[in-house]
């Protein structure tokens, strides 16, 4: 069977479209994990070591081409590309500049078809490091016009606008474009009338991979200009996304839980991370300013339910979260739960996080997310955020704040030395539990 299907590979080539699809059609199957003769994608291809430059085998190197041909066929190969992609064997050969840039620009290209698609291939690759590294300095040619039109997404199901944008042609980085399609693509609530054929929800997924290098948390965290058209208007890029962590679709808010989790542990950020729009801060070591990214009630509300608080405790809240409906619900999956609870943790590593949570009614909400929890793990991490809120400061002039060491590098969450310990429930937390480790993910 090998054999047949080896016989295939050359008809990918043909030039007629239909020779083409029934080829791609019978190889297709061949492409999920444990398929029974996947190993057909992979022939020639070596795995460690160093290489000057990715190598393509022909039939890889033909599905790269087939994502750029007609509707029926490129899909094919996308799928086909997404299914292959989790093998390291071939990332390095998806991950080489110039396909990566195709990608990047289909997907930002509001007239792309199959976006969706390409944004699942993205968001597999990026699970390297190496792909992050790549996408991270990665910069694609757009053309700007009444908007923008990114010249290299030009194929059989991304047609360029009418009228073609007048003006030349220039390199910009190409994360930003894809924070800014990630965010107005949501903004556009009716599917019939909107601009872009994707949901893009899977680009939630790469901002996640990426913010898990130090570089990547870097670019989120740092002031960069609002859009590609208004430069002198600065904000932090983190903060284009941060809306979505009540989104009903589950792949973006828990990518974006993530991302923000995985910023967290930048211990410079964290000012930037909770101050509000109106307030103006600067990372260390930088000394640009930008609005902060305000994600306090965006962490929050995914935990908070329909329960009443005291006049007091309200005006403790931030204002989304004031007199909430009877009709309000908490996160249903206990992993995005979970998530938000360990950036509070992670946010509590500086003196001033601490006190910024304090002030602002976080006890008040996770008090009553610890009552209506069901989750030991969840629990166990809540009555640690609680020692951590309502304990006594140390007096340790020492202490981490938010101009220190760059990185949260023990992924341990414990308590700060010298702060009282106290407890919602009676059992005691195990300080050296390993389910109360924070990870990135």
């Amino acid at each position: 069977m090998d054999a047949q299907l080896r016989e295939l590979i050359p008809f990918l080539r043909d030039r007629n479209p239909q020779v083409r699809q029934i080829a791609l059609s019978h190889l297709l199957p061949q492409t999920p994990p444990g398929s029974s003769h996947r190993n057909i994608f992979f022939a020639g291809l070596q795995g460690g070591g160093l290489q000057a430059k990715p190598k393509d085998t022909d039939i890889i190197r033909d599905l790269k081409i087939l994502c750029r041909d007609q509707l029926s066929i490129a899909h094919d190969a996308f799928r086909a590309l997404v299914n292959l992609s989790d093998s390291p064997l071939i990332v390095a050969s998806l991950s080489e500049p110039r396909f990566l840039t195709f990608i990047v620009s289909y997907i930002i290209h509001p007239g792309s078809i199959l976006a969706d698609l390409a944004s699942m291939l993205l968001s597999n690759l990026t699970s390297s490091s190496s792909a992050c590294s790549t996408l991270i300095s990665l910069h694609v040619s757009i053309v700007l016009g009444t908007d923008f039109y990114a010249t290299q997404s030009r194929c059989g199901t991304s047609a360029p606008p009418d009228p073609y944008p007048a003006g030349e042609a220039k390199d910009v980085l190409a994360l930003p474009l894809l924070l800014d399609a990630f965010a107005t693509v949501a903004a556009e609530s009716d599917p019939s009338t909107r601009k872009r054929k994707g949901d893009l929800h899977f680009l939630a997924s790469v901002f996640a991979n990426i913010s898990v290098a130090p570089a990547g948390r870097n670019y989120l965290l740092s002031a960069q200009p609002a859009n590609v058209s208004n430069p002198s208007e600065l904000e932090y890029p983190l903060a284009k996304i941060m809306s979505f962590t009540e989104h009903k679709d589950t792949i973006r808010r828990g990518g974006v839980a993530s991302t923000l989790k995985n910023c967290a542990f930048h211990a410079p950020g964290h000012k930037a991370i909770l101050s509000p729009e109106t307030d103006k801060v600067a990372v260390p070591p930088s000394t640009t300013l930008a609005p902060g990214v305000d994600a306090l009630p965006y962490i929050l509300l995914p935990l908070a339910g329909p329960e009443e608080f005291e006049l007091e405790d309200q005006e403790k809240l931030p204002e989304a979260l004031q007199f909430l409906p009877p009709t309000k619900t908490r996160e249903s999956d206990p992993a995005l739960r979970l998530m938000h609870v360990e950036t509070l943790l992670l946010l509590c590593h500086t003196r001033w996080g601490r006190t910024y949570l304090r002030e602002h009614g976080v006890y008040e909400i996770i008090r009553a997310a610890h009552l209506a929890e069901t989750v030991d793990k969840i629990s166990e991490h809540i009555e640690r955020l609680v020692t951590l809120i309502k304990g006594d400061e140390p007096s340790d002039p020492n202490e981490l704040d938010e101009s220190g060491p760059e990185t949260i590098r023990d992924a341990s969450v414990g308590v700060p030395e010298g702060v009282e310990r106290r407890q919602i429930a009676s059992a005691p937390v195990e300080e050296d539990d390993e389910d109360n480790k924070i990870e990135e993910v």
